[in-house]
């Protein structure tokens, strides 16, 4: 009976373990996050679908005129035609085709328009693409940093019971007073609370990026890992506003938007031209049996020339310019602005590394130390602590902001120059 109910348990310790490794899951990097994004986020699928109308829209730019075909049947007798005649004695029929014969290249025009209206559209499709990833980085970041803190007020949590264990030894063997203990116990709370704190932040991070995952992964089986820190050295300027005006989408759709309001405007002089229509038809007319023929109609475009389409067009290319040399103007302003954000945070940041981080945690063993030997105050004892966990809160936080100043920088240029 004993075997039988050891075997019961350890069956049910193995079903445990393994549903457990079952709804585990391996914590996601930043690129696998990205492929993710990229494979299921349905505002990127939905601009490609829009690139697939825009090529579409190719096919119609490129179709020929339509052939006209008309059937003729006149002069049938339903009066008085009788005998030897006959109702259709007088028939005169006739089938005739004409097609319009387009000139200037009209056709190669609306291709090429709409060629270009999809390089645009695909141009379009990437600017959004670089604005939706940096929102997926923000969020990624996000999640680091919180996973971060909440690492840190863990092993602050942990210290201070430690703390509170040799205290409370203390109090036993008469080293202090009651009240110095129940103040220590007391700021426990604090560290309770940075840590249920942090543990709603990180758990509010990782919906966001779900979120923007279109996933419905539960946060308890959710997880992203990645390298929270910062590099010391970053691009030079003048590379990074080079890399920018080679990649940034919106600038290659601005001065795509030029290229093709030119071909429009040439496409506009071109309908202004005159297309004849071309006739060919073949019937009978009694007392001649058969006939063919041949027509040209000619339109008379004495008024309407495609005067307004050409003006708009001409007009369209001088706002497409402006435009352009505008985002051009921008690109600089984003690249500028981001890089000097970067730059900035490693200034901040190089202190803390080298200096105030081993400095607070020096101060904070050498206070509790000498507290525990009775060589300091509780207020001292309490201020060290309080000063560590500041200190590597602020340092937590600057490497947050450096990742997403990075990512700023990123987007500016168009791709990652920082990973």
């Amino acid at each position: 009976m004993y075997g039988v109910g050891k075997r019961f348990c350890f069956g049910l310790f193995l079903v445990a373990a393994l549903g457990e490794s079952a709804f585990a899951q391996r914590a996601l990097t930043w690129q696998e996050v990205r492929d993710r994004f990229e494979a299921s986020n349905p505002t990127l699928r939905a601009g490609q679908i829009g690139i697939d109308e825009s090529r579409a829209q190719e096919i119609t730019a490129n179709l020929r005129p339509n052939p006209n075909l008309s059937v003729l049947a006149d002069q049938i007798d339903f009066g008085g035609g009788g005998p030897p005649h006959g109702p259709f004695a007088y028939l005169l029929s006739s089938a005739s085709v004409d097609f319009l014969w387009e000139r200037q290249h009209k056709r190669d025009l609306r291709l090429e328009s709409a060629q270009k209206a999809t390089a645009v559209a695909i141009s379009g499709q990437a600017d959004l693409e670089r604005n939706l990833l940096f929102n997926l980085r923000g969020a990624f970041i996000q999640t680091l940093q919180e996973k971060a803190i909440l690492n840190l007020a863990k092993e602050n949590l942990a210290y201070y019971d430690h703390v509170l264990d040799v205290n409370r030894e203390r109090y036993k063997a008469g080293g202090i007073a009651q009240v110095d203990l129940k103040r220590l116990e007391l700021q426990k709370v604090q560290y309770l609370s940075d840590l249920q704190t942090a543990d709603v932040n990180l758990r509010t991070a990782k919906i966001q990026l779900l979120m923007l995952l279109n996933e419905q992964t539960p946060v308890e089986q959710f997880d992203v890992i990645g390298l929270f820190d910062f590099a010391d050295q970053i691009p030079p300027l003048i590379d990074t506003r080079q890399a920018a005006l080679d990649t940034r989408p919106d600038l290659r759709a601005a001065l795509q938007s030029v290229d093709k309001a030119k071909t429009d405007y040439r496409l506009a002089v071109a309908n202004g031209s005159t297309d004849p229509t071309l006739g060919f038809d073949v019937g009978r007319n009694p007392p001649i049996d058969e006939y063919i023929g041949f027509s040209v109609s000619i339109p008379l475009r004495i008024f309407d020339r495609n005067q307004g389409e050409k003006r708009r067009t001409q007009l369209d290319i001088d706002r497409n310019d402006r435009l352009a040399a505008a985002t051009r103007a921008q690109v600089f302003n984003d690249v500028d602005s981001a890089y000097a954000t970067v730059n900035s945070a490693v200034i901040l940041l190089k202190p803390y590394k080298d200096q105030y981080l081993e400095e607070a945690s020096s101060v904070r063993d050498t206070i509790s130390f000498s507290y525990q030997h009775g060589a300091a105050s509780l207020l001292d004892f309490l201020n060290a602590q309080a000063d560590y966990r500041t200190v590597q809160v602020n340092y937590l936080n600057l490497v947050a902001s450096y990742l997403n100043a990075a990512s700023q920088l990123n987007l500016a240029v168009g791709r990652e120059v920082i990973q």
